[in-house]
């Protein structure tokens, strides 16, 4: 755990925030890589996972993007309506789940909305480098892009594209047109709303861009994972121990129960922590952290929010 100041908060967007954090011991903070993020402990014991959205080169400080989401389950509101500048706050050490292949001859980066937080680090990271790329960043109105101060006044800035939903039609993203123009070894970078990154995502698999180079985080998950499942079995495979899940329990709330430690941190299939391999059985994949080729092996799940569509799972545990 790392102890942090609040040293500021900017309005950067309609109902987006920026949070510039910096080591409450005055100390410089540990080194990240582009596409990282923090595990932010905010007021009411809610935990949540904001990506780093400045240049990796920075140690002095880490900068998070807040879209206060209609649909929030708590966090984006305690982050607009709590926080104060001065605040001390906790944070996890930066994970990477959505590195950046620095070795790319190109790569292309598509934000939508509160997903450009990613990839402007990204952004940053690959101009250091001098690599090829392009970011292109989908709003709905001009007033909703956040850090386009930032993104105008950057040296990379001749590589940015907005794309406004209001504005003229031919300004706007083409990805009939954007991805057959790129080479055979570029990589796709996504971060969105659901809908952005299923759409793009899909354009990808239907011009023929092979699963290894379409990269997405996902922000939030999909509304299924509440949806109700049948009850089915875990099996454990080390012990032969058989445990029941309810309609309206989860496997991980099972597990725990069960005195097994399952690392989690979104809780919501969108990190991939608490992924767990599966011996056998086949489960009902509710994440969105795996990929479509990942989901067709089922040999592994995300307790938190998956199911099964099998009797019984056998989990190597």
């Amino acid at each position: 755990m790392i102890s942090v100041i609040l040293q500021a908060m900017r309005l950067e967007a309609t109902d987006i925030v920026s949070l510039e954090l910096v080591a409450a011991d005055g100390t410089v903070l540990p080194p990240f890589t582009a596409g990282a993020h923090v595990d932010l402990h905010l007021p009411g014991g809610l935990l949540r996972q904001y990506s780093l959205s400045n240049d990796p080169a920075q140690t002095h400080c880490y900068r998070l993007g807040v879209l206060r989401d209609s649909a929030s389950r708590g966090g984006s509101r305690a982050v607009h309506e709590q926080l104060r500048v001065g605040q001390r706050l906790q944070i996890s050490a930066p994970r990477n789940l959505f590195a950046l292949d620095e070795r790319a001859p190109s790569s292309l980066l598509l934000a939508g909305g509160i997903g450009i937080t990613p990839l402007l680090s990204m952004a940053w990271r690959l101009h250091a480098l001098r690599a090829d790329f392009s970011l292109h960043y989908c709003v709905r109105a001009a007033d909703r892009a956040a850090f386009m101060q930032e993104l105008r006044s950057a040296p990379f800035a001749e590589r940015v594209h907005l794309h406004l939903d209001d504005g003229p039609a031919e300004q706007r993203l083409q990805l009939d047109r954007l991805l057959p123009s790129q080479g055979a070894d570029t990589q796709l970078y996504v971060c969105g709303p659901n809908g952005f990154m299923g759409h793009v995502l899909e354009q990808g698999r239907l011009q023929g861009w092979d699963e290894a180079r379409l990269h997405r985080e996902y922000f939030a998950a999909d509304s299924s994972q509440a949806a109700p499942g049948g009850g089915f079995s875990l099996r454990i495979q080390s012990t032969g121990q058989t445990l029941e899940v309810a309609p309206e329990q989860t496997a991980l709330e099972v597990l725990e129960a069960a005195g097994f430690d399952i690392p989690v941190a979104c809780g919501q299939g969108l990190c991939g922590t608490c992924v767990t391999r599966v011996l056998e059985g086949e489960p009902e994949h509710r994440d969105l952290f795996l990929s479509p080729a990942e989901h067709a092996r089922n040999d592994q799940f995300t307790p938190c929010c998956s199911r099964a569509k099998s009797a019984c799972l056998v989990l190597d545990l």
